[in-house]
């Protein structure tokens, strides 16, 4: 285990980091949010956007962010505060956890309900003529089934937590994240050898401009803001366990990239299908729970392959949400000099709370409304998250590596390491006037286009 003076712990290899800030950017974001994104907003043209948008927003924000967690070997809050005391800018670090323990309130639900459509998709293959929209509404208003699969989730994070950085997330990222490149490639070629599958194909790589508006823009931003974990303090906090030897621009490429390429698949392996069986793409949320197993229902072997997929969803949620629960363990412990085990139990049981509206909010809670955008619990809770928090996290971010903590300090620190390609002008361009003029105007549309038309 390699420690700095301080005892901190860091990542034993380039590999091990590697693999979990994929995973870390990699979960249901990519599995589940954006397929059902991309269907509702036309397909191929929000796939184009939402490229632009990791080429332009996406790089420079991972990098700035990793960056800043290995500047100052601390949590989000204690990074902003080492790298300007005596200052208020610490409250950006404060955002970025307390978004992260947000996300991962609501998150736990759904990936709750990932792990229960394991042997759910099971009945559901099994049982000729079953409505699967009925399964679904059946399991999320019950009351304690949801629960249950959700504190079985979060227990499963807080594990993987409380055993640390090297014997806890970098151990579990390295067997879980093969597998689940292994079940994305075998679905894929299921889905793309159905009669039919060309339809889907068209619909995915084919685009049409036409259905772009300011909802798809939005979208796009705030999915690739999901995707990455941007915003959040995930990959500050991962970053702190980078030691000065380690390169930065190199490995948050192949972040990037990995991230990218499993969102790509998944919709590779969904569309095929989907449009192959005469299923709707723009199905919304319940793309993945309740078209889905239609889907698998009609397909040789579907039990299978539904089997396969919902445990790659809960792969994915896994790898995750556990660094969404470092990143507020990190924070007792770097902060408060709380231990690691009874941070991760405290900080676990604590989101588990905050996410119970969440979950109820389709039996207990089911009246509530959120005023104005009309939606219900949990699609508020991502609402605020994905389209306010997010954003709003990586503007103070990029405005504070530009300006207050200074563009060349960034770029200094991020070419230590012996980096393959180096960091100039073009990254301090971007993180200085593209990356926060985009995303103001992007949040603007987005607000005026979801509360007045």
């Amino acid at each position: 285990m390699d420690e700095n003076s301080k005892g901190r712990e860091h990542w034993a290899t380039r590999a091990g980091f590697v693999l979990a800030a994929a995973g870390s950017a990699i979960g249901l974001g990519n599995i589940w949010r954006f397929p059902y994104m991309t269907g509702e907003h036309g397909g191929a043209a929000f796939i184009v956007i939402y490229l632009i948008a990791i080429l332009l927003l996406g790089y420079p924000l991972i990098v700035n962010e990793i960056i800043l967690g290995r500047a100052s070997q601390r949590d989000p809050v204690g990074a902003f505060r080492a790298l300007a005391p005596n200052s208020p800018w610490w409250l950006v670090g404060g955002l970025a956890v307390f978004t992260g323990f947000i996300i991962l309130s609501y998150y736990a639900v759904v990936a709750g309900w990932s792990l229960a459509y394991v042997y759910k998709v099971v009945i559901a293959t099994q049982s000729p003529g079953i409505d699967h929209a009925s399964v679904f509404t059946h399991h999320i208003t019950s009351v304690w089934e949801p629960i249950a699969w959700q504190a079985l989730f979060m227990a499963l994070t807080v594990g993987i937590i409380a055993a640390g950085v090297v014997k806890g997330i970098q151990r579990w990222v390295t067997i879980l994240m093969p597998i689940l490149f292994v079940l994305l490639i075998i679905l894929i070629i299921r889905s793309v050898t159905l009669p039919g599958a060309g339809a889907g194909l068209a619909y995915y790589l084919k685009p049409d401009f036409s259905e772009v508006t300011g909802r798809t823009l939005l979208g796009a931003i705030s999915q690739a803001f999901f995707s990455l974990s941007l915003g959040m303090g995930a990959l500050i906090t991962y970053g702190s366990y980078l030691n000065s030897k380690d390169e930065i621009p190199g490995n948050a490429a192949y972040v990037v990239g990995l991230d990218t390429l499993v969102a790509l698949l998944a919709g590779l392996a969904l569309f095929p299908a989907i449009f192959a069986l005469g299923f709707e793409p723009g199905a919304g949320p319940g793309l993945v729970f309740i078209t889905l197993p239609a889907v698998f229902a009609q397909m040789p072997l579907g039990g299978i392959f539904g089997v396969l997929f919902f445990f790659l969803l809960g792969i994915a949620a896994l790898t995750s949400a556990i660094s969404l629960l470092e990143v507020v363990t990190a924070w007792l412990i770097d902060e408060k000099g709380w231990r690691r085990r009874n941070a991760a139990i405290f900080m676990g049981l604590l989101i588990f709370i905050v996410g119970l509206p969440a979950t109820l909010g389709y039996s207990v809670f089911k009246d509530f409304s959120f005023p104005a955008l009309g939606t219900d619990l949990l699609d508020t809770y991502d609402w605020f998250a994905n389209s306010i928090l997010l954003p709003l996290g990586g503007i103070l971010s990029a405005i504070f590596a530009g300006y207050i903590w200074g563009i060349k300090n960034a770029v200094h620190e991020a070419n230590k390491g012996g980096a393959f390609f180096r960091l100039g002008r073009g990254w301090a361009f971007l993180i200085r006037y593209i990356v926060p003029v985009l995303i103001v105007i992007i949040m603007a549309v987005g607000i005026y286009d979801s509360f007045f038309k």
